[in-house]
């Protein structure tokens, strides 16, 4: 059987657990809803790497090239000959990779969460959203058409709001779903907007003809589209640049980043699912789906290069002075989809275009496993000492054997020591930047060696650093059951070796990839820097000390700035308070208010008062209506005599 055949069911089979499980969970499967779920994302992602399988082995490459298949397409809303919204299925590599790393990630959630959500009253639920966002987030890698993917776009944030504020009952989460919910909607206006242009300008939604009409420098599209616009900036221009504010809300960058660490205020397991490996990187796809249109605008892409590389380097900043295990781990995340789009924006500034889409995906692809073995192993380690300030651990080694080794490997591949899968990628990311923007180059290189020392000052504090607080196995379930340990140990293997595979020779822009070939000693810079940033996370936190409190009070206000996120937060909320609340929502309530309202109640006034007046006139008295008839009567014939004179 054609594997083109079965390829909606991966989608499907999600979905169909979000339905059974959100209907009849609670009731039906309190105890057994983890498991259902959990076997039904075993099938969807068995299915998953068997397409992979056939598409990139089996298949293989067409001519040099691996072609796009579309194995169903349906016109759910048509405009107009040529004009509609589809419901299909791309199937090209980048879509192909990106249902591994769905499916995978997912199903190690699903897993560790049998353990980690256990007892939880709202249990079936839990995975009952799961499944929800799966499904969801499998709907907007395989979209055809720009629409399609928008509208899978906002399931994905109904998705994370309802897991960010899973726990409904605490306040922070409520909070911390909102704001997700509200800065996203803010972004994705801007992407709609962006898609309505692209849309009455191309004549289609459609990715491949999209595409191919506004790349074909012939065409007339093109010519309209490329010509000046608003502001004296093209039309293609601003559309792109809309369709990237989409991107940029979606990935938490630089200035739209402030809701990814409060979003931490969800079960741990959703954090690895949706904020490091799945949700945040959906910006980064957006924009490599619609690669070759940005390609002819470079400056759409010199402003994704320094989006990226500024929220590469303020994320690895802040992420060295936080005391929230979480928290590191989110600004860590910002700081790595910081490096991906910039790698796709540097062909700008020459030619390597097909290498910075490749080291970009490759880079998506590793650190959806390194940093989701990091989420992991994060929350069990919550799970074991009940809080996620780095102050109150130390010295968890000897009790959490399996959590230390798989973390380590996770902070060494995200340092990107070799032989670890970080380091393949980001020194592909690295060369990019090396090859089209030196400036880009050395930014990303002061920010490789802020990772590792950030990592390892993460790491040394939870492991190391003191003695380990009253052991917790005489009343505690230690690291946790076979469901918590697995998944660690299966990211931990793909940590260490997803980076072997040959990514370009399967993922490329024009699907035909040659091997990225780095010389040793374009990766001793790299190596070195990263190893002294772990040297300095060493002396300063391998055992306790006062050192990191001394040069926290040598850095004085500028520590400070840094901790309090250099006040971004403070930042949005005086321009919401002071300025649009105060500034413009209050005087347009006094309007509504004294205006609207005033003119209104002031109508029924005037005719409430009317009315008064001439209610007599209808009292229901029968003398009166007889006095008003012969009076009627009276002044009709005084006006007849008068007039007949």
């Amino acid at each position: 059987m054609n594997y083109t055949t079965y390829i909606a069911l991966i989608p499907l089979l999600p979905l169909a657990g979000f339905v059974l499980l959100g209907l009849f969970g609670q009731r039906h499967f309190t105890r057994s809803a983890g498991i259902l779920g959990t076997l039904i994302l075993l099938i969807a992602t068995l299915l998953a790497l068997y397409t992979a399988y056939q598409y990139f082995i089996v298949t293989g490459a067409v001519n040099g090239a691996y072609a796009a298949i579309e194995p169903f397409k349906y016109a759910w809303l048509e405009f107009s000959p040529g004009m509609s919204i589809d419901m299909g299925i791309l199937l090209d590599p980048a879509s192909v990779m990106m249902l591994v790393v769905v499916t995978v990630v997912s199903l190690m959630v699903h897993v560790f969460s049998l353990g980690y959500m256990k007892g939880e009253e709202r249990f079936a639920t839990y995975y009952a959203f799961l499944g929800l966002f799966t499904f969801s987030m499998l709907g907007l890698v395989l979209s055809t058409n720009i629409f399609q993917i928008y509208i899978f776009w906002e399931l994905v944030g109904v998705s994370s709001f309802l897991l960010i504020g899973f726990y409904y009952d605490r306040p922070a989460a409520v909070a911390a779903a909102k704001k997700a919910f509200i800065v996203t909607r803010f972004a994705d206006l801007g992407f709609l907007i962006g898609i309505l242009i692209l849309a009455f300008n191309s004549g289609t939604l459609d990715f491949g003809i999209l595409i191919q009409r506004l790349t074909d420098t012939q065409s007339l599209q093109w010519m309209q589209i490329t010509g000046t616009g608003f502001l004296g900036v093209s039309i293609l221009s601003w559309a792109l640049a809309l369709v990237f504010i989409g991107g940029a809300g979606k990935s938490a960058m630089f200035p739209l980043h402030i809701w990814l660490p409060d979003a931490m205020e969800g079960p741990t397991p959703v954090s690895a699912l949706i904020h490091a490996a799945t949700m945040v990187v959906a910006g980064v796809y957006l924009v490599a789906r619609l690669y070759p249109v940005y390609l002819i605008e470079g400056t759409i892409l010199q402003l994704i290069t320094w989006i990226g590389a500024i929220s590469a380097f303020l994320a690895a900043i802040i992420a060295c002075t936080q005391t929230d295990i979480k928290r590191v781990l989110a600004y860590s995340t910002i700081s790595q989809i910081g490096y991906m789009l910039f790698a796709l924006g540097v062909p700008a500034y020459g030619d390597a275009s097909n290498t910075g889409y490749t080291a970009s995906l490759f880079h998506l692809f590793t650190h959806a496993f390194f940093k989701s073995l990091l989420f992991l192993g994060a929350g069990s380690v919550i799970h074991f000492v009940h809080t996620n300030e780095m102050a109150n651990m130390g010295g968890l080694r000897k009790l959490m054997p399996l959590t230390h080794f798989t973390f380590l490997i996770a902070c060494m591949a995200i340092a990107g020591i070799p032989p670890f899968a970080g380091f393949f990628s980001k020194e592909e990311i690295l060369l990019t930047a090396w090859e089209n923007n030196k400036l880009i180059y050395y930014g990303a290189l002061v920010t490789s060696g802020l990772t590792a020392f950030y990592m390892f000052r993460l790491y040394f504090s939870i492991f190391w650093n003191k003695t380990a607080p009253p052991n917790h196995h005489t009343d505690h379930h230690g690291e946790g059951n076979w469901s918590m340990k697995l998944p660690l140990l299966i990211l931990a293997l793909a940590a260490v070796g997803v980076g072997f595979i040959p990514f370009a020779h399967y993922v490329s822009i024009n699907g035909s990839g040659s091997p990225i070939l780095i010389p040793i000693s374009f990766s001793i810079p790299p190596v070195l820097i990263a190893l002294v940033g772990i040297g300095l996370a060493y002396i300063l936190y391998y055992r306790e000390n006062d050192r990191p409190q001394r040069l926290a009070t040598a850095l004085g206000g500028l520590h400070k700035t840094i901790k309090q996120k250099f006040y971004f937060d403070e930042l949005y909320l005086f321009v919401t308070k002071k300025i649009i609340f105060n500034g413009i929502a209050k005087p347009a309530a006094w309007i509504d208010k004294h205006l609207v309202d005033g003119t209104m109640n002031g109508l029924g006034w005037v005719t409430t008062r009317v009315s008064v007046s001439i209610k007599a006139w209808q009292s229901g008295r029968i003398q009166s209506y007889t006095l008003y008839f012969f009076g009627g009567i009276i002044a009709l014939a005084a006006l007849f005599i008068y007039w007949w004179k």
